[in-house]
């Protein structure tokens, strides 16, 4: 038995004598998830599981569509932490004192979200 068979067999693929190959859902997400890395392209992945590339592109279009559900990556650090609202107590100031302009900022790469001060903590519908 070759390398690949091997490697294929552990990850639940049945190989049939006539080579043909039925691939569990959980295989096909794996070999996604694996084209997601960083370097990673599908040509290279498609040649460690011995499928077409074609073949690895039509499961990326399923899970894309949500029909094929990909593992939870595994990072080092959190992506997300909870966020904790509460309500501020009201300070009682001078009339003269203008409140701070405070804005929240969440910065994730390229996406930026910006929340002002009159911001409600739910959602008013």
């Amino acid at each position: 038995m070759c390398a690949t068979n091997s490697f294929l067999i552990s990850l639940g693929v049945e190989i049939y004598a006539s080579g043909h190959r039925r691939w569990p859902d959980e295989a096909k997400a794996r070999a996604v998830a694996d084209t997601l890395e960083p370097g990673a392209t599908v040509n290279g992945v498609a040649a460690r599981y011995g499928v077409l590339p074609n073949q690895l592109s039509a499961w990326r279009r399923l899970a894309k569509r949500g029909k094929l559900v990909l593992p939870a990556a595994e990072l080092d650090e959190p992506v997300f932490v909870p966020l904790v609202v509460c309500d501020v107590p009201e300070v009682q100031s001078e009339p003269d004192m203008a409140a701070p302009e405070e804005v929240i900022r969440i910065v994730s790469g390229e996406v930026r979200i910006e929340l002002g001060p009159g911001t409600p903590a739910t959602d008013p519908m």
